[in-house]
């Protein structure tokens, strides 16, 4: 078709969409709270966002303290205090936060502040920015009266010793690593979290999906909201959150969607990554979904008051 007669044909409508869109009639689930996070440790994390929930706090309230508590957990060692190290010996912390207006904040490659999430919030609705690393980002907590901390615990720096006589390197899946929450209200409002240490023995100042909007997590509150865990570098490559929620919005629903973000990941890497991602996703109407490349993955699921862990196993795992 020459293009005087494709424009002539498009501008008559004739051209159908690529692309189904979802459907105008999807109501946000109102008065029934979700909370929806990576890994076992989101079993905890999900009844701290509930309990802001039942105060009267709103997503990004609940998304926060559900983060907040899991960095504060000495016993995890892939986020916040007590996670291992870079290979200097460095607890280096990632972070973001997006509410449901689609405003967000981030931190990355942040030292000696406990809670890095609420750092990323600080900046999403007290200054103009996005995103503060390294040094600039710790300048700005501490001028917002977050104390100093050390956060290598004695647990940590020897695993990190050990490690240094082996050198060997470490994978997300082994060490494990982001908790991402999702959090929707009972006004039907999706806000979400998302906070790491990182890769165990990672180059010291490597920064992974985490702190990334649109990577480790995004939101759009007329679709739903999606993050992930696992390599970041691979999450980074195919802007995965925000993959999943646009796949959403053509339509997919919330498993599929991840699957479909996934498929993309195996077919770059010939058919056999030799890695992890999992992605958690929520659709407006309160329904979710889950996938993983590899192994198993496990979610954990608060709705109708009732926390559980589901396991899944990767798309790959015979």
């Amino acid at each position: 078709m020459k293009r005087r007669d494709f424009i002539k044909v498009a501008s008559a409508g004739v051209i159908a969409p690529s692309t189904v869109f979802i459907e105008p009639s999807l109501k946000h689930n109102k008065n029934n709270p979700i909370i929806l996070s990576t890994w076992s440790f989101g079993l905890p994390a999900n009844e701290a966002a509930k309990n802001i929930l039942d105060k009267g706090g709103n997503a990004m309230d609940a998304a926060e303290e559900g983060a907040r508590l899991t960095e504060a957990d000495v016993t995890n060692s892939s986020v916040g205090i007590g996670g291992l190290p870079d290979e200097d010996g460095f607890v280096t912390l990632d972070s973001c936060v997006m509410d449901h207006t689609g405003n967000c904040g981030s931190v990355a490659f942040l030292q000696d502040i406990l809670h890095p999430v609420s750092v990323a919030r600080k900046i999403m609705e007290e200054t103009k920015h996005v995103m503060l690393v390294g040094k600039g980002a710790k300048k700005f907590a501490l001028s917002k009266g977050f104390k100093e901390k050390e956060l290598l615990t004695s647990k940590s720096k020897k695993e990190w010793q050990q490690w240094q006589k082996e050198r060997r390197e470490m994978t997300p899946h082994e060490t494990h690593d982001t908790i991402s929450i999702i959090v929707q209200d009972k006004n039907g409002d999706i806000a979400g979290a998302c906070t790491t240490s990182g890769w165990a023995y990672k180059m010291h100042g490597r920064v992974g999906d985490s702190p990334l909007i649109g990577a480790g997590l995004f939101v759009d509150n007329e679709v739903g909201a999606a993050a992930a865990t696992g390599l970041g570098e691979e999450v980074i490559k195919t802007n995965g959150s925000f993959l999943v929620v646009e796949l959403m919005r053509q339509g997919y629903d919330p498993k599929e969607a991840c699957e479909e973000a996934l498929k993309r990941v195996i077919k770059k890497h010939n058919g056999n990554p030799d890695f992890q991602i999992g992605y958690v996703a929520m659709r407006k109407d309160g329904k979710v979904g889950s996938a993983a490349l590899k192994w198993t993955f496990d979610y954990a699921l608060l709705k109708k008051n009732k926390n559980k862990l589901f396991t899944i196993n990767g798309m790959l795992t015979k």
